[in-house]
């Protein structure tokens, strides 16, 4: 195993925890009683958990790391919903959107790239 698929797990406890502290944060500074505003809690959550046990459990890593990559998929998808608001302007659900979008896609893209370095390093 090569080091940038050891850091993974810590990445993803690091992600999880922004996603739920962004969530907590921009839920009680929002104006809007709906509970939607704590929606990156959720990814955040499921992040952590996935962290941890990649992390605690060594030989089910390689499932945990998939799980997580799906979580980090759905955070950008959950993200796309900004195109159908960024007319209205940037504002705090929207900026949050936006947020997703991009550390979504970005953490996504991160978990290829070490998937597609582990396989070569197995090969």
């Amino acid at each position: 195993m090569d080091d940038q698929s050891t850091s993974m797990p810590d990445l993803t406890l690091g992600y999880g925890f922004f996603l739920f502290a962004w969530g907590i944060v921009a839920g009680l500074l929002s104006t809007s009683d709906s509970p939607t505003r704590f929606i990156p809690c959720l990814p955040g959550v499921a992040l952590v958990v996935s962290g941890w046990l990649a992390k605690s459990n060594p030989e089910r890593r390689k499932l945990w790391m998939h799980v997580a990559v799906v979580v980090g998929l759905i955070t950008a998808l959950l993200g796309t919903r900004f195109f159908m608001v960024a007319s209205e302007g940037i504002n705090l659900a929207s900026g949050s959107m936006l947020m997703l979008l991009l550390t979504g896609s970005a953490y996504t893209g991160l978990c290829v790239r070490s998937f597609i370095q582990a396989r070569k390093a197995s090969e």
